[in-house]
């Protein structure tokens, strides 16, 4: 039976480690999660995303650190006495047993009555949609509708917390759309906490109250979807939250609230510094999507590529010094012809190289 309370105030995970061997995994991880709140931890593969969703879930032991709900202390209870809801990547489910046996085997497993197990699946499978499918195997299913399963199981254990790990990572574009929209209508309707593992930044983004950006094992910056979009605090981060171009540059000129940057073009870039400590060499950061072809655009380069992508073409361009750049453009242009590239300053980011802080 759960010991963990589904009525709680706040998740606190207190310099959560996990060390395999001499690899630092997690790297005193502090974070803490209100009741209700959705909480994105992206970054790339490697970074320590799922092993921080296995420790919480109690599938790996912690090596340094705590974990608390309220002010229960849990990294010492096994993964069953937590109560936490898990939603796989590869969904778990069991082939040969049908949709409400699946929904209802974590119940069972809690040693929760027949009647209140069928209580309980019956509100399941009507959150999220498949009060009609209770009777079939998951391989009658959809790719879709097995995602939907592996979420009711997980939530009909009535959880505190709701851990999923890259839950669409196996659906297509379209399915991955609609359920973004419907993972987000669940977890508004529980009003319990969902911390969600993703390496995309879009599904982050439309999804989480917060994002927590690791790295490394670290936490590299925590805020929300605006503030990590809009001003992330390191070089890095703003690579990963899609500042592809990232151009290496020198300050040549400082005002309020912006700098002028030579990268070895005609003329120099305006940005808004970001981490500018001192006087050494920059990166100035810049979306592919803000960089577009203008008449008198500082950036003078030569067209390498196009594509189509619908709403507009996105071109690769390198500059005089062989400066790599991707960028918008509503025309087509040919390869090899010139372009005068252009960013308003407001939505170029200027941080000292490396982009510690």
């Amino acid at each position: 039976m759960a010991i963990a309370s589904a009525d709680f105030r706040e998740l606190r995970l207190d310099r959560m480690s996990r060390n395999f061997g001499a690899h630092n995994a997690l790297k005193e991880i502090s974070l803490t999660v209100q009741r209700g709140e959705f909480i994105a931890l992206l970054g790339p593969s490697g970074c320590g995303k799922s092993t921080a969703l296995n420790c919480l879930a109690g599938l790996l032991s912690l090596s340094e650190g705590a974990i608390w709900l309220d002010d229960k202390r849990i990294d010492t209870l096994k993964s069953e006495q937590r109560g936490f809801g898990m939603v796989f990547q590869n969904y778990a489910l069991f082939p040969h047993m049908d949709v409400r046996r699946n929904v209802g085997f974590g119940l069972q497993m809690q040693g929760v009555s027949k009647a209140e197990t069928e209580r309980r699946v019956d509100e399941a499978l009507n959150v999220v949609r498949l009060t009609t499918q209770g009777a079939k195997l998951p391989g009658q299913l959809s790719g879709g509708q097995q995602q939907r399963v592996a979420i009711a199981r997980a939530i009909a254990v009535e959880p505190p917390l709701v851990l999923m790990d890259e839950p669409l990572s196996n659906l297509d574009a379209k399915l991955r759309l609609e359920m973004r929209a419907e993972i987000r209508r669940i977890h508004r309707l529980l009003g319990s906490a969902t911390i969600y593992v993703t390496h995309d930044q879009d599904e982050a983004l439309s999804l989480a109250d917060r994002i927590v950006v690791l790295r490394d094992g670290e936490v590299r910056q925590i805020g929300t979807p605006q503030d990590l979009y809009r001003r992330p605090l390191h070089s890095d981060v703003a690579e990963f939250m899609g500042f592809r171009n990232a151009l290496a540059g020198k300050v040549v000129r400082r005002e309020a609230g912006e700098v002028e940057v030579d990268c070895g073009f005609a003329g120099p870039l305006r940005g808004q510094p970001v981490d500018l400590a001192g006087d050494g060499p920059v990166t100035v950061a810049i979306r592919p999507s803000d960089l577009v072809p203008m008449s008198d655009g500082a950036l003078d380069a030569e067209v390498t590529g196009m594509e189509y992508r619908g709403e507009a073409y996105f071109g690769t361009a390198t500059g005089p010094a062989g400066q790599e750049m991707f960028f918008r453009s509503e025309t087509p242009l040919g390869v090899g012809e010139a372009v005068r590239l252009g960013v308003p300053a407001d939505r170029t980011l200027v941080y000292a190289s490396g982009g510690e802080q």
